[in-house]
């Protein structure tokens, strides 16, 4: 059984005071079953605070003869540990005592004195019942600790300090990544893909009405255009197409789409004026308004955000739908 308590010193006038620091754990012997001539053993370990000595004078001295149970030997021995020292006392007593009935004997309390720098303090070991018994078998007393059915003994606490220590680190470790991994998605990479050509572009034609003004469908092709552009790294017309595309092999499936959108562009900004009359005066006899490939202004529209969307995620490395 191990007993773990806050040391009591002696003081003036005899009161008892708590000293802080100082903890005494004893790991009791068996109680009860001893026989003349059995040898009892009791450890005692004492915690001191860094700067606390034990005197060696105050430790008990082995001998006794005469008494019923009887010191006969004394093993002190100190450890460093965090914070202090650690002091174990192992004392082994032998019975002397051969009752004719179950008797109870008392290990004397013990007494150690501690040092320090500018004070000193006594602690006390309080005593332990032991039980004798004859050669043959009587009822044990019903004191505390003598019965048949003993107290459980309590687990012994693990140190816990390095395995918070490692915790702490795996979540600044977590934390880091988590900060990395939003940077990434968030932080300048983000801000980078919006202002990359198309993505620019997107944002202008998105909005771009299914039957747009003449000056809004040419501001919208000026965008598209300044779009293919800037990614190229020049200006880009039809023939330099296959290198664009050969450069960029992410807008290999829309070069077609981006053939007609180069004709419809030249045609746009660059055909002649009696040509431009002509296609209007032909719409208007239509009903509609039509480009050289009879589609019509609607649908022109909305092809010309489509293919900007898609130009936009080709740029991204996405995959491409219609």
């Amino acid at each position: 059984m191990t007993r773990v308590g806050w040391v009591l010193l002696s003081a003036p006038l005899g009161c008892a005071q708590a000293v802080d620091g100082l903890r005494v754990e004893t790991n009791e012997p068996r109680a009860f079953g001893y026989q003349v001539g059995e040898v009892v053993q009791r450890k005692v370990t004492v915690h001191a605070p860094m700067g606390w000595r034990l005197v060696e004078g105050s430790l008990p001295r082995p001998g006794g003869r005469g008494q019923a149970i009887e010191l006969r030997r004394v093993a002190a021995s100190v450890q460093a540990v965090p914070g202090g020292q650690r002091h174990e006392l192992a004392l082994e007593y032998q019975v002397f005592l051969a009752p004719a009935n179950v008797r109870v004997l008392e290990i004397a309390p013990l007494r150690l004195r501690f040092e320090h720098a500018t004070r000193s303090e006594e602690v006390r070991v309080e005593g332990w019942p032991v039980t004798v018994a004859p050669l043959t078998p009587l009822e044990t007393s019903t004191r505390r600790g003598l019965g048949d059915l003993q107290p459980d003994r309590a687990p012994p606490l693990v140190d816990t300090h390095s395995i918070r220590i490692r915790l702490l680190g795996c979540a600044v470790l977590a934390l880091l990544l988590l900060s990395a991994l939003a940077t990434v998605a968030f932080g300048p990479p983000w801000r980078a893909a919006r202002n990359r050509p198309f993505a620019r572009a997107w944002r202008e034609l998105r909005h771009l009405p299914n039957q747009p003004e003449p000056l809004q469908w040419r501001a919208a092709c000026r965008a598209l255009h300044e779009a293919f552009n800037r990614c190229a790294g020049e200006v880009l017309f039809e023939p330099g197409l296959d290198r664009f595309v050969t450069v960029h092999p992410s807008f290999g499936v829309l070069r077609g789409e981006i053939a007609r959108f180069m004709q419809m562009s030249r045609d746009e900004f660059f055909g002649d004026t009696a040509g431009a009359d002509h296609r209007r005066a032909r719409a208007d006899d239509n009903g509609a308004s039509t480009d050289d490939n009879g589609a019509s202004a609607e649908r022109d529209a909305a092809w010309l955000v489509n293919l900007c969307r898609r130009c936009r995620d080709a740029e991204r490395g996405f995959a491409q739908s219609p």
